[in-house]
């Protein structure tokens, strides 16, 4: 009997303990009844049936029978089963997402959690308990601050080469955009700002990191001069009005960090069972079903219903916003340098430019522009010079044809005597 009552729930001990006053008459039927929140009918059944067997009697009924509600053998088979096949490597959430939208079971995650644990299926991901530190309040507004980042990761796992998806988070909202390219670029931030842009407007401010794409250290010059150091991309954004804020440390900008860990989770997957292999494909699934079904999922409502956010610049000012930007010397012959190519520039007088300097622009698309003195000049790329010793091969008296004898000399002739040895007659002028 001792045995049985220790393996009662501590619901069903509150109830021996009540109804035991009840039959010793400490404690009247009504009263009991309002404590455990049943009628009066019921306490008088569970005294009647703790009178004859005991405090083992009020224990559920149900107690080590398999409950109705359990999941089948064959569905718990096929569960385990999609888990080691079609959905290996799936997080114990999202594996409950995927086995309720596409395979139509019915069930929760605990359950999901346990029946893998009994199969002997870990999460595969372990993780660690963070470091405290201080904790930085989201942003109030939507575009008041937007994360980015790039991440590398085998995104195609062996199916292709490694990527870099770069990746805009606002703090707000957690709102995503996202795209897929090879590295870490200027043109790859500038595209995934501007796509940004077209769809919610220009941000106030910008979180990155401290790579040399965003934000870069100051030369002596600048140092004394005071001058702000700027990157291409900071200049793009200086043009937008876009500040730029780099982050001291990872943990800094943990919301775009950690979103990089849901799509390395979550991406990959589905890259897989798609059997996507390439940037274009996946940018196109990016844009049409993931990133929608992500932000609908993830993303949340703002503090404030303010919009940050300013109005979309022209096509045009955009096109003219974001792109690279390099001063070059004219030289005397109106020919500039750029990137190891050569222009020849449209001559504006007869006069030498007295190494005057000019603009190059250069658009994502390859597309150049040179301006000088605020002027937009019309120009022809022309081949680059050779270098110093082919030039010098170049010019280079040819070798003698073959089979001709090349003249040489007697052994007595002038030519081969010394200046000193040769009779003054030969040294005088005729």
């Amino acid at each position: 009997m001792r045995q049985e009552i220790f393996t009662l729930s501590q619901k069903e001990l509150q109830r021996v303990s009540v109804i035991s006053a009840c039959i010793k008459g400490d404690m009247a039927c009504a009263r009991a009844a309002g404590l455990l929140a049943l009628s009066v009918r019921q306490v008088k059944r569970l005294k009647k049936r703790m009178r004859e067997d005991g405090e083992a009697a009020l224990a559920h009924a149900n107690r080590g029978r398999p409950s109705h509600r359990r999941l089948s053998d064959a569905v718990r088979e096929k569960i385990v089963q999609l888990a080691r096949s079609t959905y290996v490597g799936f997080n114990d959430h999202h594996l409950c997402e995927k086995l309720v939208e596409r395979e139509g079971f019915s069930l929760s995650r605990e359950t999901l959690r346990r029946l893998l644990r009994q199969q002997g299926l870990g999460s595969p991901r372990k993780r660690r308990a963070p470091a405290h530190r201080q904790r930085r309040m989201r942003s109030a507004r939507l575009g008041e601050l937007v994360q980015l980042d790039g991440s590398f990761h085998l995104w195609y796992e062996t199916r292709g080469p490694r990527g870099c998806l770069m990746n805009l988070v606002d703090d707000a909202t957690g709102r995503t955009l996202a795209r897929l390219g090879n590295e870490e670029t200027i043109w790859a931030a500038a595209d995934v700002l501007r796509r940004w842009i077209e769809a919610y407007g220009v941000p106030l401010a910008l979180y990155t990191d401290w790579k040399n794409v965003y934000v870069r250290a100051p030369t002596a010059e600048e140092q004394v001069t005071g001058v702000v150091p700027l990157t291409q991309f900071g200049r793009m954004c200086a043009s937008l009005r876009i500040r730029i804020i780099a982050a001291s440390s990872p943990q800094a900008k943990g919301r775009v960090e950690r979103n990089h860990g849901t799509h390395q989770d979550r991406l990959v997957k589905k890259l897989r069972r798609l059997g996507i292999a390439d940037a274009t494909a996946a940018n196109a699934f990016l844009e049409t079903t993931y990133l929608p079904e992500h932000n609908a999922r993830f993303a949340r409502a703002p503090a404030s219903e303010e919009d940050f956010h300013r109005r979309t610049p022209s096509r045009s000012s955009l096109d003219r916003a974001l792109q690279l930007e390099e001063t070059r010397v004219l030289s005397n012959d109106w020919v500039i340098r750029y990137d190891t190519r050569y222009f020849q520039v449209a001559r504006q007088s007869h006069h030498a430019p007295a190494r005057s300097t000019v603009l190059v622009r250069e658009a994502a698309t390859g597309a150049i522009e040179i301006r000088y003195r605020g002027r937009l000049m019309r120009w022809n790329e022309i081949p680059a010079p050779l270098p110093k010793s082919t030039a010098a091969a170049a010019t280079r008296p040819a070798a003698a044809p073959a089979g001709r004898r090349l003249y040489r000399p007697n052994v007595d002739h002038p030519w081969r005597r010394g200046y000193v040895e040769r009779p003054v007659g030969e040294l005088a002028r005729p």
